[in-house]
């Protein structure tokens, strides 16, 4: 009950995060504004990426939320998650990467794996273990170890560590806003509060934040006054 108590608080503060703009938050303060943008190829629509790691409980408080934002975002966003790893063979980064590619994390599975860590005290931290729970949980096993072992989840797995460093991230959860602007819970909520009161700002800086790059991709827009890069 008490959990259900904080889902449903935090939704609510999610359904009244938009509002703002980005000029009632500051680069430096509320956000991080990268001096070269990592851009993905997604056209008009502004790219979210959130950087998680399924050991973190902040992370995995964070992402019913998450979805929930996403949902509400609909189509003016691509949103993709991008597990931070502990280097080449961190067993969780691993998993995701290879669930991703075989188009295995709908369905509840993503879900799964966050409660089997926080709520069942699975720890889930050996590639035996994650491969024993996906199997458990529906996943062809054989399929699993052949794009686990593949070149392109290796090839994927070293790109997301490359992206990380050009996020120029240390810690997760945290938003990267169209490959330009970084957030995080505690850092769009350090001027203090509740966990709940640093969710809520930060979905507000993030409604702002993708705002700011719609309209920096506006072709009037950037006609009309050339972006500089800040320093």
């Amino acid at each position: 009950m008490r959990f259900l108590r904080f889902l449903l608080a935090t939704a609510a503060f999610v359904a009244t995060a938009a509002g703002a703009s980005a000029a009632d938050f500051k680069s430096g303060t509320d956000y991080l504004t990268l001096d070269t943008p990592v851009r993905a190829d997604t056209g008009k629509k502004i790219e979210v990426v959130e950087v998680f790691m399924y050991h973190c409980p902040h992370c995995n408080a964070l992402d019913p939320m998450m979805t929930e934002w996403v949902k509400k975002q609909g189509d003016k966003i691509v949103f993709r998650r991008l597990h931070m790893a502990n280097g080449i063979t961190d067993p969780q980064a691993h998993a995701f990467t290879t669930l991703e590619a075989m188009n295995k994390l709908g369905d509840g599975m993503h879900e799964k794996i966050f409660r089997a860590i926080h709520l069942e005290r699975n720890r889930l931290n050996t590639d035996a273990m994650l491969l024993d729970f996906v199997v458990k949980n529906g996943v062809d096993k054989a399929k699993y170890e052949e794009f686990f072992s593949s070149f392109a989840v290796q090839t994927k797995m070293k790109r997301s560590i490359q992206l990380v460093g050009q996020y120029k991230l240390d810690s997760a959860p945290s938003i990267v806003i169209d490959g330009h602007y970084v957030t995080s819970p505690s850092l769009a909520g350090k001027a203090g509060g509740s966990p709940v009161a640093a969710q809520q700002a930060l979905f507000q800086v993030m409604d702002a934040l993708v705002a700011k790059a719609a309209q920096e991709k506006s072709p009037t827009t950037a006609a009309a006054a050339p972006k500089a890069v800040k320093k």
